[in-house]
């Protein structure tokens, strides 16, 4: 009888161990990073599971609760879409929050006139900030639109600087202020006003 119960057993066991790899083949993955559905035991959907089980066949992406990066990054536009306007007011307070940091940044951007400017232009620098406000050095041009010429680089690079240059230093509380100490800052500034035929011309 016993033994009767011990081989009933393992062939329970046996066939829940095969549902569970039939499952674990089957069943998709989701491969989007930041996805953050992990696996739940009633979860009969794709999902992203927390570890990855030496049991487990086929692929397994685990989910990583990834901090902050150390790169704050951030798109200026020159002419920006109704709804993001407030987002380029700026602060009439102390820099106190990143998004504080972005408002200010956006309202500084001072592009060059338009009978020298090229339409859809874009540019990258990178940069960072000391506790007092003040800039580390000077913005590094990261990426330019390929194709232009070399004075259009220069006219771009030269109002970048002087938009930076009329806003510093910034005014940042000492909580801000020692949380961006050192830390890279990267602006990819996009010219995306209709600056007509005196672009075209130029491209």
């Amino acid at each position: 009888m016993l033994r009767r119960i011990v081989i009933g057993l393992a062939v329970v066991i046996a066939a829940v161990a095969v549902a569970g790899s039939a499952h674990a083949r089957h069943r998709p993955i989701n491969p989007v990073p930041f996805s953050h559905s992990p696996c739940s035991v009633l979860d009969r959907g794709p999902c992203t599971p927390y570890y990855c089980s030496p049991l487990q066949r086929g692929p397994c992406i685990p989910e990583i609760d990834y901090p902050y990066g150390e790169n704050l990054q951030l798109t200026i536009q020159t002419v920006p879409a109704k709804d993001d306007e407030p987002k380029y007011q700026k602060p009439g307070h102390d820099l106190d929050t990143i998004g504080d940091l972005f408002a200010e940044l956006r309202s500084c951007w001072s592009p060059p006139p338009p009978d020298i400017a090229r339409q859809g232009m874009q540019m990258s620098v990178r940069f960072s900030f000391k506790r007092s406000g003040e800039m580390i050095g000077h913005p590094r041009l990261t990426f330019a639109t390929s194709g232009v010429p070399a004075d259009t680089r220069e006219t771009y690079l030269k109002a970048i600087n002087s938009s930076l240059d009329a806003c510093i230093p910034m005014k940042f509380t000492d909580g801000l202020g020692g949380a961006l100490a050192g830390r890279p800052i990267a602006i990819r500034y996009v010219d995306n006003r209709d600056l007509g035929k005196a672009s075209s011309d130029k491209q």
